[in-house]
């Protein structure tokens, strides 16, 4: 029985079980063929980009107007800038955790990353909050306009890739490492590519 695993390339299964990842395996590819999933998420991130490129080709037309009024950053953007890279390192810790099979440290990492997604969230909406009370609405003029349109077009993609995060979470709390982990290695590319989009939008409205 032995012989024949060894001649068919198998390893037999360790403690635990067919789910488990060898420690240092690449989870993220079952068989070395093209990956779908992948190629769609970059299409769509590649769609996002254009986006906010067109989003920002507005925004430096408009900004010449007479009546533009530069928006000053409030202290809470650079606190909730903050809490977004934590959770972005978060989930980069749980990703390679996963792929080394190290379950519990992976679950807690996840969580970690999810509770700081969720932070960032409420802090936008607290941000917001605050700026109303200030009398500065989306209409008050040019610049807060772009500057809630914008931040409110990054919000709901992060809010949907924290739907994508309790998914995977599920996953790594089922013991499903082969599936988390290769939904894991996609969430981790659109996370860190919304962390990416946030510092770019802080550069157009608030530096350039």
């Amino acid at each position: 029985m032995l012989l024949s695993a060894s001649r068919s390339g198998a390893a037999p299964a360790g403690p635990g079980g067919p789910t488990a990842l060898a420690p240092g395996g690449d989870g993220d590819r079952r068989g070395g063929g093209f990956d779908t999933s992948r190629f769609g998420l970059l299409a769509f991130l590649g769609t996002v980009s254009m986006l906010f490129i067109g989003f920002t080709s507005a925004l430096m037309l408009r900004r010449t107007s007479p009546d533009w009024q530069p928006l000053q950053a409030p202290a809470l953007l650079w606190l909730n800038t903050a809490v977004l890279a934590l959770s972005s390192l978060a989930l980069e810790r749980s990703r390679r955790q996963l792929r080394r099979a190290e379950l519990p440290g992976a679950r807690l990492a996840v969580l970690a990353a999810a509770g700081l997604g969720l932070l960032f969230v409420l802090g936008q909406l607290q941000l917001w909050r605050g700026l109303t009370a200030q009398g500065v609405y989306l209409a008050s003029n040019p610049a807060s306009s772009f500057f809630y349109m914008l931040t409110g077009v990054h919000l709901v993609h992060l809010a949907g890739g924290l739907v994508w995060l309790a998914a995977v979470l599920g996953r790594v709390r089922g013991f499903q490492a082969l599936g988390a982990s290769h939904s894991m290695g996609l969430l981790a590319l659109y996370w860190h590519f919304l962390g990416g989009l946030w510092l770019y939008l802080l550069v157009v409205l608030f530096v350039i």
